[in-house]
């Protein structure tokens, strides 16, 4: 089974700052690492791959510096890794992006799966995964927990508010994974040292078949204005003293005459 993983290197939501002048993310001086949801999409294609046999191709689009990100997927089991690097992509809002990978795995071609990770924690979108789909005019299952694969078919745990459903599914289709769906291996010392003999392949403007006027900021239609941090209030808290029956009949009191129940 040909799979295609699409990752992105995000700032650690550890150390995010926002700039308090320009509203806007700092990511001077903040590391950078493998999106999250990002690694159990790729730990689910190496386990499928593992299991079936086949390939495991990783995707990114970003700055030089993304290779990094794509050298790390590469120990932990990807068997090619491809950068979409150009000015030109620059700036790109998640219909853009989703526009240009789109473009890029079909001039890869001849996959069965595109995982992806359920949202960046630099966007919190969820866009990216569905909008490719589209773009692939590909089935989609999103919040997936569980991948079972079977010949051409897929039995996919999928996550709902109140609980989960069981889908079964053909092939080509694209995935968004939840962190429920597995732990992300820690690659060995051996595997780490061999991903520096493979090469990471380095796509520009000039390399996939895309309409310039939709990559890019010129492609986006989203404008970000402004990011900052909530200023939340937080309420008085009371505490009921008495024995529970009385608390309990207390509370309910104070909630009715609010309306609130």
């Amino acid at each position: 089974m040909n799979i295609i993983v699409c990752i992105k290197q995000v700032p650690d939501a550890k150390e995010l700052k926002i700039d308090p002048v320009t509203g806007s993310l700092m990511r001077e001086g903040v590391p950078a690492v493998i999106n999250p949801d990002d690694k159990h999409a790729l730990e689910a294609a190496v386990t499928i791959k593992e299991q079936h046999g086949g390939k495991v191709t990783v995707l990114t689009m970003g700055p030089a510096q993304a290779a990094e990100a794509l050298r790390e997927c590469l120990a932990m089991g990807a068997d090619e890794a491809i950068l979409l690097s150009d000015r030109a992509f620059g700036g790109a809002d998640t219909w853009a992006t989703s526009y240009t990978l789109g473009c890029a795995i079909q001039k890869i071609g001849n996959y069965d799966l595109v995982i992806c990770g359920r949202q960046a924690t630099d966007g919190n979108t969820a866009q990216v995964g569905p909008q490719l789909a589209e773009t692939l005019e590909l089935p989609q299952v999103t919040y997936v927990q569980g991948i079972e694969a079977n010949g051409k078919t897929l039995k996919i745990r999928k996550a709902l508010e109140d609980g989960f459903e069981i889908v079964e599914i053909g092939l080509p289709v694209l995935l968004t994974v939840t962190k429920d769906i597995n732990t992300p291996r820690i690659p060995a010392i051996d595997a780490i040292m061999d991903s520096f003999s493979k090469d990471i392949t380095i796509w520009t403007v000039n390399d996939i078949p895309v309409d310039k006027s939709q990559i890019g900021l010129k492609g986006s239609p989203t404008r970000i204005r402004k990011v900052y941090t909530p200023n939340l209030k937080r309420g008085q808290v009371e505490m009921l003293d008495g024995e529970l029956d009385e608390a309990v009949r207390n509370l309910i009191d104070r909630l009715s005459a609010k309306e609130l129940i």
